[in-house]
């Protein structure tokens, strides 16, 4: 399984080019088979976004999830557990929705798809992949 953080979320689903090819053909083969997840809180992230401007997005936030999730993307609970894990991630930065975002994919065991550099550089057994590539 893959666990997309959410700027990755929004380049896939607008086709942006700052996704690598390497990245989009793994995205499309789990998106197609049903392994391709989005932690809960990243569509808090993608609405704090709109809100203050950062992104536009064509409906509601609600109906954009809404649309991503009929797409055939799995939506990963934030759940006490992820939330505690997300408290143990010795040496990970503060950032609150990174936090959460790393702590779902460590729980789920999954990978992890980003282009930030800082949870690139994080020093963990989490599996990654660049998104630019």
């Amino acid at each position: 399984m893959i666990v997309l953080d959410t700027h990755v979320l929004l380049w896939a689903a607008g086709g942006n080019r700052k996704l690598g090819r390497k990245t989009r053909a793994l995205i499309d083969r789990r998106w197609a088979d049903g392994k391709l997840a989005v932690p809960a809180i990243a569509f808090w992230e993608v609405g704090l976004l709109e809100a203050c401007r950062r992104v536009r997005l064509s409906t509601s936030v609600r109906e954009w999830r809404n649309a991503v999730l009929t797409a055939g993307a799995l939506e990963l609970p934030l759940d006490g557990n992820v939330a505690l894990r997300a408290l143990e991630l010795a040496g990970l930065h503060d950032d609150p929705a990174d936090r959460f975002i790393v702590a779902t994919a460590v729980a789920h065991e999954a990978t992890l798809v980003t282009a930030d550099e800082r949870l690139l550089a994080w020093q963990h057994s989490l599996e990654r992949q660049d998104a630019r590539r």
